[in-house]
């Protein structure tokens, strides 16, 4: 029984850092959800003064970073996704100089911080999740910013092994489902022939199964909770399900006042 405690202290904190975020930290991506960057910022701030070792204080700080550009540039407007035409043709978008750097900084630092707490504990559950966390920023900033699809997908499938590895030891880390769900359903709504090329260099593509997952981390995640509600918000709309799109708008919109898209987007649904 000695020798078992230790581990089932370390599986305990592992869960507990996990699926109960620490309250700083967690307010930070409140106000990062709702936009108030500047409050986000300073939570973050915060959390990497008091826990410089820790690789989710400057992986958090780079999601406002990026977060802060996808709304100034509009680049998460429902719109976008439903209409594949649209989509397709999109621009690529110019952000702010200084705050693609500030990204660039926070993501190197936590992948820094990450990577060297995996040399020494390869099932340290945090480090896993900021890599997952990176990775999928990485592919955000990719697809939504650079148009930068094909990379965007690389980032996926790689951030996709660090969230396997997190789930097979911790099967309640819900927001390590986030970057396969959206990988499942985007690649499943390309055509056969992409889908099939797509597969055999490593994509997932099952439409069904995206959802779910996406359906996982909108139930159960944390921090990245309110982010797939979103996602399954623009999936409901191509499913021709507006009832359940206005459902979850609802939701973020009573959460998340100031944030305007959520209005944006239920006003859309009133005029359809």
């Amino acid at each position: 029984m000695r020798i078992c405690l230790p581990a089932l202290l370390i599986c305990s904190a592992l869960a507990n850092e996990l699926t109960s975020p620490p309250e700083d930290l967690y307010r930070g991506w409140l106000r990062m959800y709702d936009l108030d960057f500047a409050a986000a910022h300073a939570s973050f701030a915060r959390w990497k003064q008091a826990h410089p070792r820790d690789a989710l204080g400057p992986a958090s700080d780079a999601a406002a970073y990026l977060f802060s550009e996808l709304a100034r540039l509009g680049a998460l407007e429902a719109e976008l996704f439903t209409d594949d035409a649209r989509f397709e043709n999109r621009g690529k978008l110019h952000p702010d100089p200084e705050v693609r750097r500030s990204f660039e900084r926070e993501i190197q630092d936590a992948d820094s911080l990450a990577d060297q707490s995996l040399k020494s504990s390869p099932g340290d559950g945090i480090a896993l999740f900021a890599k997952t966390l990176t990775l999928g920023l990485r592919a955000d900033f990719a697809a939504l910013i650079d148009k930068q699809d094909l990379a965007a997908l690389k980032y996926t499938r790689q951030g996709r092994m660090y969230a396997d590895k997190l789930l097979s030891i911790e099967p309640n880390a819900y927001d390590a489902y986030l970057g396969a769900g959206i990988e499942n359903y985007l690649v499943s709504l390309k055509s056969a022939p992409v889908r099939w090329i797509l597969r055999i260099t490593g994509s997932a593509a099952d439409r069904q199964r995206g959802i779910e997952q996406l359906r996982l981390t909108a139930q159960r995640g944390k921090y990245l909770e309110p982010f797939a509600k979103l996602l399954l918000a623009v999936a409901a709309l191509r499913e021709k399900n507006p009832g359940w799109a206005r459902q979850l708008l609802e939701e973020l919109h009573r959460r998340f006042p100031e944030n305007p898209l959520y209005v944006r987007e239920l006003n859309r649904l009133k005029a359809n």
